[in-house]
């Protein structure tokens, strides 16, 4: 996949991941170093939801 869409499918996964979960700052986001699987523990440890719930919440937010 070219970089210029790889950039913009992380800008939609941040910007939906911010609206479900509003305790998630631009930090934690620089945290995840665009790495999906990182943003899953990140939100995991921030709010208690399993990766399973984050996945399918996340899924649901980019369709």
């Amino acid at each position: 996949m070219h970089p210029d869409k790889i950039k913009g499918k992380w800008a939609q996964i941040k910007g939906r991941a911010k609206k479900a979960w509003g305790e998630l700052t631009d930090d934690d986001f620089k945290k995840a170093e665009g790495s999906v699987d990182k943003l899953y523990g990140i939100i995991q440890e921030k709010v208690g939801e399993t990766k399973e719930a984050i996945k399918e919440k996340l899924d649901k937010l980019l369709k």
